[in-house]
């Protein structure tokens, strides 16, 4: 059974029905059906409460994160000592946002596959790594 780790943008183009959306939607039809795992750190679902705050209040994004939080994705609320580490060497060795290097340690130490649209930060390391990733777009 295949597992995902969600990037922030993953959620956002399915909330926003932004391109991508289908094929997380898929993604999580597949999960509601045991056909795959989907996992998501609480890094990343910060990058998503957050956005929703700034951009339509709390009511809003708290109607987001329960939505999430009652779904088929997994939460994961721990910094375990070895996503600390890998999350801090991703950090260190690329030009990336600090929760994009939470969800590259997390599909790293899963194994899962990354989905995510962050090309911008993601495509160089994308080339050079084990890491497989599921580009929304």
């Amino acid at each position: 059974m295949n597992r995902y780790v969600f990037d922030a943008c993953a959620l956002i183009a399915f909330f926003n029905d932004e391109p991508g959306a289908e094929v997380v939607e898929k993604l999580l039809l597949d999960a509601t059906q045991r056909k795959c795992a989907i996992a998501m750190n609480k890094y990343n679902l910060l990058e998503v409460y957050y956005g929703y705050l700034k951009a339509n209040g709390e009511a809003f994004a708290e109607n987001i994160l329960s939505i999430v939080e009652n779904s088929c994705i997994h939460v994961d609320y721990v910094l375990t000592d070895t996503l600390f580490r890998y999350a801090a060497n991703f950090k260190a060795s690329y030009r990336m946002s600090l929760a994009d290097a939470m969800a590259l340690a997390q599909a790293s130490i899963e194994p899962a596959i990354l989905v995510t649209a962050d090309h911008h930060e993601l495509d160089a390391l994308s080339e050079n790594s084990t890491i497989e990733f599921l580009w929304i777009r």
